[in-house]
């Protein structure tokens, strides 16, 4: 059966007090963010020590770590910038297994220095998606070497967006310590989101055996509103990956807030990776219990 999850990162409190909230919502696996009111996670402070602290209080709470949250612009075109965020991310990785979870996760980025979700003309050329290539496959082999994987997420304004570019991005990149973190609403633009069940097919036709962890939000035209939306999820500190809900023609709500085929979506899912953990996102806290109660109910009806 497939499992519910949820972002330690919806829950700012201490470590333990994080742990207990998340428990008490019956949830039993967590994609882990590196961030608690009382432990340091920052980059250069991940040690051995904390790492264990971290691992051994969510399984004290019967909440395995799945999988670690390490977003982050990765082709950022300041080369400094970029530098320190890829450092950092290949230092979550490295640290990876001591959290309890070989699997890091990040998206492909952008060459758009106001918002690492805004589209950039150069993420669609062959030098942009070159450059990536050579970010991911570099990763890929760190990972590797530390009995990890990167996980690629895909957003449609980020360098990986299509379903043609993650394919690509397989083919070249061909690599034992390079899987795909599954997000179907992250392949939606305003010219296919008509076309959902077929883009879904797609999808999974093309990508099935990539993936290792899903991701459970969803998918809608967003109306007159075509700015960058965020949300005010209760948490000033908030990063700005839980905040963000979509931007131009499309939003990104919290499962069973938008028009994805979930039935569609979960049987497919199914075929390949019947136990996989889903984690759900795109909330805020107070809205946590009727997200998991949708996609407990689509478990329900499909048998799963």
């Amino acid at each position: 059966m497939m499992q519910a999850g949820i972002f330690t990162g919806y829950f700012p409190y201490s470590l333990e007090e994080t742990a207990r909230k998340i428990r008490a919502l019956d949830f039993n696996t967590v994609q882990l963010d590196l961030h608690f009111k009382d432990v340091d996670l920052s980059a250069g402070q991940i040690t051995r020590e904390k790492a264990k602290q971290v691992r051994d209080m969510f399984r004290d709470h019967n909440l395995p770590i799945c999988c670690i949250s390490g977003y982050t612009n990765i082709i950022h075109p300041d080369k400094g910038e970029r530098e320190k965020r890829v450092g950092y991310l290949k230092e979550i990785i490295r640290n990876a297994r001591l959290f309890g979870s070989p699997y890091v996760i990040s998206e492909t980025g952008t060459y758009n220095t106001e918002s690492d979700w805004v589209h950039h003309p150069k993420n669609k050329t062959e030098e942009g998606f070159e450059e990536c290539r050579t970010v991911i496959a570099d990763l890929a082999q760190t990972a590797y070497d530390h009995g990890a994987v990167f996980l690629l997420e895909t957003y449609v304004n980020n360098v990986v967006g299509s379903v043609e570019e993650t394919v690509k991005m397989f083919a070249q990149v061909d690599h034992p310590g390079l899987g795909l973190l599954m997000d179907p609403t992250n392949y939606f633009e305003t010219h296919n989101i008509d076309r959902m069940d077929q883009i879904l097919n797609q999808v999974f036709d093309t990508l099935t055996d990539k993936i290792r962890i899903a991701h459970a939000k969803d998918v809608k035209r967003s109306g007159d509103d075509k700015t960058e939306k965020h949300a005010d999820i209760g948490d000033e500190d908030a990063l700005e990956s839980h905040t963000f809900r979509g931007v131009g023609e499309i939003e990104l709500p919290a499962p069973g807030l938008g028009s994805l085929n979930y039935d569609l979506y979960l049987q497919r899912l199914a075929e390949k990776h019947p136990n996989i953990p889903m984690i759900i996102e795109h909330l805020s806290e107070d809205d946590v219990p009727r997200a998991k109660k949708f996609l407990d109910g689509k478990f329900r009806q499909n048998g799963l």
